[in-house]
């Protein structure tokens, strides 16, 4: 019996949140319950019975609203299933979120099985982290993170989330261009930490059973989204964060790539060996040689190399008319030695520093900047240029180097310091696009 009670108060212990949050108060708002601590206040908001979402704001802040990344809207509150002098517990039908008022807990529960629970929750561990943590058990497998080499199960991989290229990788490699801040569990759980800013995602590396969002500032957001089945499980996070459109028929057909080619001529002569040979091809794209002789200082002149693509509208017609589709690359980097620099400047359409002029840095194609698509007039800028291409008859924009492949901790842009926007400057040039299509129901079978 006494060993039964030690490991009891052991369990209570080991689990318990931090020991100097203490419950206050609950409210039900009817799009959110708030929950008031005596060091900060939780917002707990449904989207659907098996999606929930959970803020922190810490005494002294105020609620950061505007997600990136969710396009779901929440759902109305129908009340709490329990409020006793000991818990609370709120539920939409699937997911269910139970408070322990002493010591202060949240724990989420999919048809009463326990999947996680706060350990720490939230804590500033000093000027520059912030962290959330939560409670795992010993047996269950950790997937997600993005785009990385390191085998299915990631459990004990603390995870940068800093989206970065990794040139030449073989076996491993911790980081290949693109971050979520997404963790699946194999209880059929996922937690996605709702912030853009840079961070890591510790999966268990100190062996010690927990999961660590680790953050330099903004939201204190995260969603807990349950499934019945893997399928259903993403579905429930798509229906969340947003489900990729249908991509055009020709796109899944065969394309012509290389680095690159180098003129007019040699794109005309390619397509004709396909036809000489009865190849198919469906498309045709064309690295930086579009728009300049070579590899390096020319980008962001993002307009035709007359020298050695002379008559571009020809080109682009007569492929049109085989049924194949020009896609051309495209950067959001300016170069000082770009044609369009001058241009950038003037318009005042580039990130900047501290003093407010255009900021610029070394990298391996030339000293740049990079056109600021938080800003308006960076936004129309560069949508006036796929416009032009795409009234050209281009068929396709292939966004390159979107993470930035280089995006010093100095530059300052209209959403936010670069370490603020840094994960989320690529889907946010993408939305762009994306948006400017829209806007020209005439183009509905382009790519971008």
């Amino acid at each position: 019996m006494r060993k039964l009670l030690f490991l009891s108060l052991i369990t209570s212990i080991s689990f318990a949140q931090n020991a100097n949050r203490k419950f206050l108060s609950i409210k039900n708002n009817k799009t959110n319950y708030t929950i008031e601590t005596n060091d900060g206040t939780y917002q707990i908001r449904f989207y659907s019975p098996k999606v929930v979402e959970t803020t922190f704001i810490p005494k002294g802040e105020t609620y950061i609203s505007g997600s990136h990344a969710v396009v779901q809207s929440p759902i109305t509150n129908t009340g709490w299933l329990i409020n006793t002098k000991e818990k609370i517990e709120l539920s939409r039908g699937g997911i269910s979120v139970r408070i322990n008022k002493s010591p202060f807990q949240i724990s989420y529960y999919n048809k009463n099985t326990l999947l996680v629970s706060e350990k720490e929750g939230y804590a500033k561990i000093n000027d520059s982290t912030q962290t959330l943590s939560f409670n795992l058990d010993n047996s269950e497998a950790l997937y997600g993170g993005g785009a990385r080499a390191l085998g299915m199960n990631r459990r004990g991989n603390r995870l940068q989330l800093y989206n970065r290229a990794h040139y030449g990788y073989e076996t491993k490699a911790e980081l290949m261009n693109f971050c979520i801040p997404l963790v699946l569990s194999s209880k059929l759980y996922a937690v996605h930490f709702d912030n853009a800013a840079i961070g890591y995602m510790d999966l268990d590396s100190k062996k010690d059973n927990t999961l660590t969002y680790e953050t330099i500032l903004g939201r204190k957001t995260y969603q807990v989204i349950v499934g019945d089945s893997w399928t259903d499980l993403v579905s429930n996070y798509t229906d969340l964060t947003g489900k990729q459109p249908l991509l055009p028929r020709w796109a899944l057909g065969n394309f012509s790539s290389r680095f690159g080619y180098h003129s007019q001529e040699e794109v005309e002569n390619t397509i004709k060996k396909f036809e000489q040979n009865n190849v198919p091809v469906d498309a045709i794209i064309l690295d930086l040689y579009w728009f300049g002789k070579g590899i390096k200082g020319t980008m962001g002149n993002l307009d035709w190399d007359k020298d050695n693509f002379p008559n571009p509208d020809k080109m682009i017609s007569d492929l049109n008319a085989k049924g194949i589709k020009t896609i051309l690359i495209t950067e959001p980097f300016i170069l000082t030695t770009s044609s369009k620099w001058q241009e950038t400047v003037d318009k005042k359409v580039l990130v900047t520093d501290k003093s407010g002029k255009p900021a610029t840095w070394d990298f391996y194609f030339g000293n740049t900047s990079v056109v600021d698509i938080f800003k308006p007039e960076g936004k129309d800028w560069f949508w006036n240029v796929y416009k032009r291409l795409i009234n050209q008859g281009v068929g396709g924009m292939w966004g390159d180097l979107g993470e930035p492949e280089v995006f010093p901790s100095k530059v300052i842009t209209a959403g936010g310091k670069a370490d603020e926007v840094h994960n989320i400057y690529g889907h946010n040039w993408a939305k762009l696009i994306a948006d400017g299509y829209k806007k020209i129901s005439r183009h509905k079978d382009h790519l971008f």
